[in-house]
């Protein structure tokens, strides 16, 4: 196995791991390698240094937290990007009418399906007071272009 720094066209770096060099080479021609802080399948290798293993080095400990952290972030992101694309995919856009429509599937005026759309604060606490089940997800745009 070899680790990659690598590289997306929106200047992202993160780690990945292939059986080959050449494995690597085959999965980016491909675009099975994507970004995960945007989802761009244009990745190159990004230069790295090699690593050279010091006894207490801090500074580097300290890298590789952040790099950890930053790892967390960017799956985490990549997590959210998935749960749009399966909303999006599998529920119909209500927009503004969210609330309406909301309850009209709860007290049985419509087939029941999932919806998403707008709802404001106070919206969305009437709905939790009528027992309406709903959820807030954070809504990431689908790239940072």
């Amino acid at each position: 196995m070899i680790k990659y720094d690598l590289k997306c066209e929106n200047a992202h770096v993160f780690e990945a791991w292939f059986k080959t060099g050449a494995s690597f080479d085959v999965q980016a021609k491909e675009g099975a390698v994507t970004c995960a802080v945007c989802g761009s399948t244009s990745i190159v290798k990004a230069p790295m240094a090699p690593s050279v293993s010091k006894k207490n080095s801090f500074g580097s400990e300290r890298e590789n937290r952040a790099k950890k952290e930053i790892n967390k972030a960017a799956l985490a992101m990549t997590a959210l990007r998935e749960m749009r694309k399966s909303v999006e995919e599998n529920c119909d856009y209500v927009g503004p009418q969210f609330a309406e429509e909301a309850r009209k599937i709860h007290y049985g005026e419509v087939e029941k399906h999932g919806i998403y759309g707008e709802a404001t604060a106070e919206e969305s606490k009437e709905l939790q007071e009528e027992g309406v089940e709903i959820a807030q997800i954070p809504w990431l745009p689908t790239s940072d272009a």
